[in-house]
């Protein structure tokens, strides 16, 4: 190429245009032509450029490392002056230069440049030029995208809160789906119930997209104009929209976004095109046309200014708690995830709470938890009508309600009941008296410490040295025939109240206070993941062997016996109460607790508290954990077995000692009247071991009547010789218990296809019977024998019965009570099985034949024809 083609090239093609003509022949006249070869370094950054170069033919890259993000690589492509500026400031090159392919490049030597530069002074006044209009042009953009991050910063959000967790295979579907959305740029709509954390989904799916650098603007609909003024602008004034750039706009809460922006919502996605809100006293094309033209031709305006159509290059999220039919029509909606609510992901919810707790134990700086399998297996019970929402906060508050502790349990996740409280009455409130009382020192300490404590002590005594029979021992009249009957009648009503005033853990709890005082130490926390496992099993095997001793060594006539049994029973109270704090045996192991505990769930009164007050009024948690005085709230030491009565949904966890009542400071706690039995169709969680001691209790009913069933039944049971007598007392424990799996199974196999209920579930329809059974067999014991305690308590200390007044009822009387109790207790039974099982009656049959079976059973041992 000869000097005028290359003077003619530079003038056309090169920042060199505006130089004078001998300029340009200087430049011309001292340029080298360099063969280009590929993937070579002409410039490495930070050093002295040698020479001035024009890029004649080819394609070269510049870039600069970064230490700490990827270098953003520039083309060079023809036309292209490189290092004019270091040349003229004398300074090491800020970019370093490569080759992409062979071509040809044009250099002026450094020497020879510089000498040029001086000639002609002009080429430094063009550099200068260039530089005032980059800083000018720099200075603008700084100031434009400052105004934007100023208008942004309210809807901006600046990362994602956390991934997908989990492994089920929702969770692994919903990673599809979010990594198929980061592909493109087309428009997504992201559906699912409340609680989901959609709008973390949406920033998942931006800020895993190539856009990741641009902002992402979250809008709530239901926040918006009713004119759409803060999305599309108003006359001259801009928008979110023109703002926002190839950002990513979330709509948030679709739903609520005002109908009359639907529409325009609808044009935005098809095409891109919106326009701003028109001035009062401004014309705008009527909308139809406006928007049949926008799509026709991208370029048509109306009237005026303010109906100018406009371009968004923005990526659209949308998210709504229901499906949009209008928007899921247009067809650029290419991406429409829905989320899976969290009562369906059962499976994650393990992970979830991991996930929470090293989040939230992390910014507090202190350790963190495990949890207990009980405490997830109440969770995944559990449907979170409020998702992960709801989970994350329940983590929270059990994080706060532990206090520390090494491990969660149970009883600090308490989820909101799902179920209204429906047709509870708060007798507290209906009778002020009573809240007082309960609320007193008398009820149950000064009972307990002054009158059970000393009233055990003489009942065990007069056993041991009294009379060995019944009709002579007024302690073995008091314990058989007023205890027995007078537990069966209050469990209906008062359910584990008991338990308040049980001698047992009351000589427990005296010796663990006596202890501490003697030996200060810390007690152990309770091992309560064996305890639920095993515990259930260690009671149902010790009231076995209690019933069997009952029985052969006829325990109810033998008064030193009795007391053996009461004092082994306090023995373990006392024993545990040294090892554990507080009132282990008694939640655990206690045979004659586990009894009330399963009765207390037919009892029409229980003990709750509100759910909202607690989460959003306590921090103390004092009813639970104990404390100081706080307000109205009394100094306590805590609830004795552990359980918070607002996540209590199961009687046999409450012994209606009222120390939550009287720690409360903000009058929580309630102690509602309810239908009986309530729990068992709606909230109830059942165990095997809990049923098993279920058709132990039946058994036991049988099992006190064996001369009876033996005169019943064809049977010669020699019940005299110890072997024999064994055998029948087992087989009469085993007879409900074969009956009633018979006639499950039998029902599973005449409707192979329909759907039954599990026996483990299903069981629970005999309690009633169960209940009735046992009262009508004391019944026969109180109303014969309770009535003669005074003459029974003269005989006991020798004293002369003679005109001394006694009580017993006629035994027609007697067989009438048992009777309607038995009937009342199997029509209790048909209606408890409806409910559970939530099936027709004809397909139950099976069932309710076995509870008529049974009742008949008993009638004939119990009543007799």
């Amino acid at each position: 190429m000869d000097l005028e083609a290359r003077v003619d090239w530079l003038r056309e093609f090169t920042v060199f245009s505006d130089l004078s003509e001998d300029g340009l022949r200087a430049i011309a006249d001292a340029i080298e032509a360099v063969p280009l070869r590929r993937n070579r370094r002409l410039v490495l950054e930070d050093t002295l450029p040698p020479a001035l170069y024009i890029l004649y033919q080819g394609h070269l890259e510049s870039y600069r490392s970064s230490p700490n993000a990827i270098a953003k690589a520039v083309s060079v492509l023809p036309g292209a002056v490189l290092y004019l500026k270091e040349l003229l400031l004398d300074q090491p090159a800020e970019q370093t230069t490569i080759t992409l392919d062979e071509g040809v490049l044009w250099q002026v030597p450094r020497q020879k440049f510089s000498a040029i530069v001086q000639q002609y002074p002009a080429i430094a006044q063009l550099v200068s030029q260039q530089l005032a209009e980059a800083l000018q042009e720099a200075e603008a953009t700084l100031n434009f995208e400052r105004e934007r991050e100023r208008v942004l910063r309210p809807y901006l959000m600046t990362k994602v809160r956390r991934g997908i967790v989990g492994s089920s295979r929702y969770a692994v579907r919903l990673r599809q789906d979010i990594r198929k959305a980061t592909d493109d740029r087309l428009p997504v709509l992201i559906f699912g119930e409340p609680g989901l954390n959609k709008d973390n989904i949406a920033a998942l799916i931006h800020f895993g997209s190539i856009d990741r650098h641009e902002p992402l603007v979250k809008l709530n609909c239901n926040t918006l104009q009713a004119n759409g003024a803060d999305l599309f602008g108003r006359g001259h004034r801009s928008g979110i929209l023109d703002w926002i750039g190839r950002g990513t706009l979330m709509l948030n809460n679709l739903e609520d976004l005002p109908p009359h922006l639907e529409a325009q919502l609808i044009r935005l996605l098809a095409t891109g095109e919106y326009a701003a809100v028109p001035r009062p006293n401004e014309g705008l094309t009527d909308s139809s046309s406006a928007e049949s033209s926008s799509v026709d031709s991208p370029n048509s305006t109306a009237d005026t200014a303010s109906s100018t159509i406009k371009f968004s290059e923005a990526r659209i999220i949308m998210t709504s708690e229901k499906i949009l039919p209008q928007v899921e029509k247009c067809k650029r909606v290419r991406h429409s995830i829905k989320v899976p609510p969290l009562r369906v992901r059962k499976a994650d919810i393990s992970a979830q709470v991991e996930y929470y707790l090293s989040l939230t134990c992390r910014s507090r700086g202190i350790a963190k938890p495990s949890v207990t399998p009980e405490a997830l297996r109440r969770l995944q019970s559990y449907d979170f009508p409020g998702n992960l929402t709801e989970l994350e906060n329940l983590v929270n508050r059990a994080l706060l309600q532990a206090d520390g502790a090494a491990e969660l349990t149970e009883e600090v996740f308490w989820p909101a009941s799902s179920k209204a409280n429906r047709f509870r009455v708060n007798l507290l409130n209906a009778y002020p008296g009573l809240r007082q009382f309960l609320r007193s020192d008398w009820y149950p300490d000064r009972i307990n410490y002054g009158l059970t404590l000393t009233a055990f002590a003489f009942i065990v005594g007069v056993l041991f040295l009294g009379p060995q029979s019944r009709d002579l021992n007024c302690a073995l009249n008091l314990f058989w025939d007023w205890w027995w009957l007078g537990s069966c009648l209050i469990f209906p009503f008062l359910g584990r109240i008991w338990c308040s005033f049980c001698p047992f853990m009351i000589y427990g709890e005296l010796v663990q206070k006596l202890s501490l005082q003697w030996w200060p130490r810390s007690l152990k926390s309770w091992p309560r993941q064996q305890a639920e496992s095993v515990g259930g099993w260690f009671l149902f095997g010790l009231f076995t062997l209690i019933l069997l001793w009952e029985e052969l060594w006829n325990l109810e006539n033998t008064a030193y016996l009795s007391a053996c049994l009461l004092l082994l029973i306090t023995a373990g109270a006392v024993i545990f109460s040294l090892l554990f704090e507080r009132r282990f045996w008694c939640r655990y192991l206690c045979p004659i607790g586990g009894m009330n505990g399963l009765f207390a769930k037919l009892s029409m009164v229980e003990l709750r508290a509100k759910q909202g007050i607690c989460s959003a009024s306590c921090t103390t948690y004092q009813c639970y954990k104990g404390g100081p005085q706080k307000g109205e709230g009394q100094e306590t030491g805590g609830c004795p077995i552990y359980s918070h009565p607002a996540q209590l949904q199961d009687n046999k966890d409450c012994v209606l000692c009222m120390t939550c009542l009287k720690a409360c400071p903000h009058r929580s706690v309630e102690l509602n009247l309810r239908p009986p039995g309530i729990e068992l169709w709606t909230t109830h969680e059942p165990s095997y071991a809990e049923v098993s001691l279920l058709f132990l209790l039946f058994g036991a009913v049988f099992l006190h009547r064996l001369p009876e069933l033996q005169q019943r039944l064809p049977l010669a049971l020699h019940l005299e010789q110890f072997g024999f007598h064994l055998w029948a007392s087992m087989m009469a424990l085993s007879l409900p218990i074969a009956i009633a799996f018979t006639i499950h199974s039998l029902q599973k196999w005449l409707n192979p296809v329909g759907k039954t209920r599990r026996f483990l579930y299903a069981a629970y329809g005999y309690l009633p019977l169960v209940l009735g059974g046992t009262t009508a067999h004391y019944l026969k014991l109180g109303l014969e024998e309770a009535g003669q305690i005074l003459p029974v308590a003269f005989s006991t200390f020798g004293l002369a019965t003679v005109g001394v007044p006694g009580f017993s009822a006629h035994p027609a009387v007697i067989a009438f009570l048992q009777g309607g109790t038995l009937l009342v207790a199997l029509v209790c039974s048909v209606i408890l099985t409806q409910q559970i099982a939530k099936q027709p009656i004809l397909k139950l049959w099976p069932q309710h034949g076995a509870a008529i079976v049974l009742m008949v059973l008993m009638w004939s041992v119990i009543v007799g024809w």
